[in-house]
């Protein structure tokens, strides 16, 4: 028989980049199996989701607005509609089973399919589940998870520990540092910082950086510096009087080159960030974002900080303390050492594939 199977969700690349690698093992499973993957209208899985070879349908949902309370007074009808889109993806479509990878699309979908009585997976990434994910948990088949613990948030027989897909480009890169180097402009033999602040980029991340470059080139440390759209032009010209050492990018599509040039990595939080990280065993200073839902990127942190992991640095302290915290790192080897131990333990590259037996299991 041919298995159909939607996967809902999206909104950052945390949430698609995931998905497509689920999406990829599901059909290495049985290459016969039909996917559809469904999102949210104008959010970046829209051109991803195509981009990777799916099939996406779109529906009208958006957050609850933290920012500007007068947006959300939509939003119950924004849900309505959505369920109503829902319903009749699922009328048309006759998926065998639904994943959830969390984002704006997966509470309609999910709960449609559970209501219809067809089998739902989600894939819990945070180590503090969020409230969408905790209500649809208690209809869910199975619940994958990157952390332990979570039977707090989930009942425990519904449980999976997985660990978090991560891109194949990133766990199957045969790139040498050289290579990676010479790629980015940079010098072999010198320490090399890879700044990244998620894809649309991290201002808090950005903002303690830029006093700091005099000091990059001072200390002789070369600098691969993600800003995301919003910082780019600011950061550009800044960089420009420090270009030997300093090399600014909106986006970087070779994420594996970057992770491979770096010593040293200074990122948010986000789920797919460190599990990307922990594959790649990179030392890490975390500066998570205080703003996501229920603060999960700082728990996620913390709980690698508490395995000797991580260094972390809240978001507010940043400007004050990046530079020392960094500066003083890259010159302790012991440490740098016990970090890339450490991290590299909890790494997990075969993750996608083993969420994608679970789905499986679902459909029989």
């Amino acid at each position: 028989m041919q298995r159909k199977i939607i996967i809902a969700g999206g909104g950052t690349g945390g949430h698609i980049f995931p998905a497509i690698a689920i999406a990829n093992a599901l059909k290495k499973i049985d290459a016969n199996t039909e996917i559809l993957f469904v999102g949210a209208k104008g959010k970046m899985e829209m051109e991803k989701v195509p981009q990777a070879g799916y099939q996406i349908e779109g529906l009208e949902i958006a957050g609850f607005n933290r920012s500007n309370m007068l947006k959300n007074l939509l939003l119950p009808f924004k849900i309505l509609k959505s369920l109503g889109q829902a319903r009749s993806i699922i009328d048309r479509f006759q998926p065998h089973a639904v994943v959830g990878v969390g984002g704006y699309a997966s509470f309609p979908m999910l709960r449609k399919a559970q209501g219809k009585g067809i089998p739902t997976l989600i894939q819990e990434q945070n180590s503090f589940a969020g409230k969408t994910n905790m209500i649809l948990g208690k209809k869910a088949k199975k619940i994958c998870v990157a952390y332990d613990g979570m039977e707090k948030f989930f009942p425990a027989d519904k449980l999976v520990v997985t660990g978090n897909p991560v891109r194949g480009n990133i766990t199957q890169s045969s790139v040498t540092k050289e290579e990676a180097l010479q790629h980015f402009g940079l010098q072999s033999g010198k320490t090399t910082v890879f700044a990244v602040g998620g894809s649309l980029g991290a201002k808090a991340i950005n903002e303690a950086l830029h006093p700091l470059l005099p000091a990059f080139v001072e200390k002789d440390i070369q600098l691969i510096w993600q800003t995301g759209k919003p910082y780019f032009d600011t950061a550009k010209a800044a960089a420009s009087a420090y270009s030997s050492h300093v090399k600014v990018f909106d986006f970087i599509n070779l994420m594996d080159f970057a992770y491979k040039a770096a010593d040293v990595v200074i990122s948010r939080a986000g789920a797919l960030a460190i599990a990307e990280l922990c594959v790649v065993k990179k030392p890490v200073i975390f500066v998570p974002y205080p703003f996501a839902a229920e603060d999960h990127q700082t728990f996620n942190a913390q709980s690698l900080v508490m395995k000797n992991a991580a260094l972390i640095i809240k978001n507010d302290d940043a400007a004050a303390q990046l530079g020392n915290t960094l500066f003083s790192l890259v010159q302790n080897k012991a440490l740098l050492e016990q970090l890339e131990q450490n991290i590299g333990k909890l790494g997990n590259s075969n993750a996608d594939m083993v969420i994608a037996k679970q789905v499986m299991t679902l459909i029989g």
